[in-house]
């Protein structure tokens, strides 16, 4: 379709592009933390497996 014949939107269209426009854009910020809480959540169990770990080395280097 060439821009000659191309309509204006309806009133209801435009409302509703506005409405799901803000769905969408809620729908990729809750993509975006869910990503971010999965990384924090990764994070913080490889640095307590970490701290288990030197502190199992801490116990058995005192033990000898």
């Amino acid at each position: 379709m060439n821009d000659r014949n191309r309509r204006a939107p309806a009133a209801a269209e435009r409302e509703a592009h506005r409405v799901f426009k803000a769905v969408r854009a809620k729908e990729a910020l809750t993509d975006y933390a869910k990503a971010q809480k999965a990384l924090h959540d990764n994070r913080e169990r490889l640095k307590a497996e970490r701290l288990a770990r030197e502190a199992e080395a801490s116990n058995r280097s005192k033990a000898v």
